[in-house]
């Protein structure tokens, strides 16, 4: 142990202008030097370390398997990295740890075996490769897809686990493959030309959309960022790919929505559009449908108090069968109003008899008959009297009235009405046809809405809302009601009725 304290032939003063820590132990693994380096690096005092077991230098669970590496290192007498494919600790006189680098060298000196430890303190080292390591762990395991390639002949350097798993090829094939190779919508030229400004430094970055394809064939939607990078004097492209198949997915929803949303909006537009031309449009009719009664009204009774005589009796009563007439006109206008009214607030009470339609058809022909124009006729149905229905009487009054009353309104003078009564199964089929001026065929779709005329019909009476009503209560008790016509030859309107209760209900 003299020798190495006192340096013989040189050994110590050699020793101390070393910057790495020296430490030799003899057979027995006990510290017969350490130089200035060693004691700095493991916080002792000069000569402290001396004489100790080299097991102070070692953290405690390393003890056991220690002494027997340096007892066979000792027999195999080489030199040698200690603790290679290890990570290899030193403790300090504190007690802290940190990383170390030991290389081993065995001597014989006055007859006696030694090993010479050179170490050095890596922490710095190890920082580094634990950042670089951290770096390449968010490499590979980043969810986006991220490959590098080279800027020249844009071969595949480096392909992180993200995209090895959705491109669905290993990194042997890919690196024998291009950009081009996995975008459909570019070749080699066309790819080349697309980074040449991020190439040539015209620009930081690059961000585009495109399509890449799958090793199975199937291809996806790309958002690419595309950055430049150099390893020494080798230029590489950085590029991180993001797929978003369901951020187009979620925006093409979103403009189907925006379209179905504004389709709805125009039809919305549309329909308050027409409400409103409907609205003019009946506030004109009703203005014009009771201002023309009541015209009538005024001018019959101011006559009447001028025929007082006798003889002028008759003028007199014409006059006031025409006021009662109109009022009567006034008060089926209303009635109709009120019926609305009460179909939309569900306050129809429908009452169920059973009666023989004949004396319904009869009560309607004879006060439609009082109606007629100048040689109008209209045809009786045949074989009637023995059909009874279970159904409301007044509904049915009401629904031969309009159509028989429309027909009369709607036809020139010498015309006939035809009104056909038929059994089919469970149901009546009533049909009534006109030779009238029909319906275009442009407003035909609107023959049912409510306030709505025809075209042609605007010069006569009416406020639009009997069919309506008509169709309503039909709709309401399980029938039905259809029509056919041509402009200028005639109409003819098919109602099916259930000829019991419950069959309607």
């Amino acid at each position: 142990m003299d020798v190495f304290k006192n340096g013989g032939n040189g050994f110590k003063l050699l020793s101390e202008a070393v910057s790495e820590g020296i430490i030799i132990v003899n057979k027995a693994q006990t510290i017969v030097m350490a130089n200035v380096s060693a004691n700095e690096l493991f916080g002792y005092n000069e000569n402290e370390l001396v004489g100790q077991q080299l097991d102070v230098l070692i953290p405690k669970k390393f003890h056991g398997h220690h002494h027997k590496h340096v007892d066979g290192f000792m027999q195999d007498s080489n030199k040698r990295q200690m603790g290679h494919g290890r990570d290899l600790y030193g403790v300090r006189k504190d007690g802290s740890q940190f990383p170390v680098e030991a290389g081993l060298n065995p001597f014989s000196m006055d007859g006696n075996d030694y090993v010479m430890a050179l170490v050095i303190d890596i922490s710095v080292r190890k920082e580094a490769e634990q950042e670089l390591q951290h770096w390449a762990n968010i490499f590979n395991e980043s969810l986006n897809e991220i490959f590098i390639f080279d800027a020249k002949t844009l071969c595949f350097i480096d392909v992180n686990k993200g995209a090895l798993t959705n491109i669905g090829y290993d990194l042997e094939t890919l690196r024998k493959m291009t950009p081009a190779d996995i975008k459909p919508d570019y070749n080699k030229a066309q790819f080349l030309a697309k980074i040449a400004p991020l190439v040539d430094g015209e620009v930081d970055k690059l961000k585009f959309n495109t399509r890449h394809q799958r090793k199975n064939g199937t291809i996806y939607p790309v958002e690419v960022h595309l950055q430049k990078s150099s390893k020494g004097e080798k230029d590489m492209m950085v590029a991180i790919i993001l797929d978003i198949t369901e951020q187009e997915q979620y925006t093409q929803k979103l403009e189907n929505t925006v379209t179905q949303r504004t389709k709805q909006l125009e039809e919305a537009l549309t329909k308050e559009k027409e409400l409103n031309e409907l609205k003019t449009k009946f506030l004109s009719l009703v203005s014009h449908e009771f201002k023309t009664p009541l015209s009538g009204i005024l001018t019959s009774a101011t006559l009447v108090g001028k025929y007082e005589k006798e003889e002028q009796q008759d003028k007199r009563e014409k006059h006031i069968k025409t006021i009662q007439g109109k009022v009567k006109y006034l008060n089926n206008i209303l009635n109709d109003f009120l019926s609305i009214e009460r179909l939309e607030n569900g306050k129809v009470n429908y009452k169920f008899t059973h009666f023989p339609l004949s004396k319904v058809v009869n009560e309607v022909i004879y006060d439609a008959n009082m109606l007629l124009k100048d040689g109008q006729h209209i045809e009786y149905p045949e074989n009637i009297d023995g059909i009874f229905l279970d159904f409301d009487e007044k509904i049915i009054e009401l629904i031969l009235t309009n159509l028989i009353n429309n027909a009369i309104k709607y036809s020139s003078e010498n015309t006939t009405i035809y009104l056909t009564v038929k059994q089919v199964k469970e149901t009546l089929v009533l049909s009534l046809k006109d030779e009238g001026i029909g319906i275009p065929e442009a407003d035909q779709k609107h023959v049912f809405n409510r306030y709505f005329r025809a075209e042609n019909a605007l010069l006569n009476q009416g406020t639009g809302i009997g069919l309506n009503i008509v169709k309503t209560h039909l709709e309401n008790l399980g029938g039905t009601i259809t029509f056919t016509s041509k402009q200028n030859e005639g109409t003819t309107f098919t109602v099916t009725i259930p000829l019991s209760i419950d069959t309607a209900l």
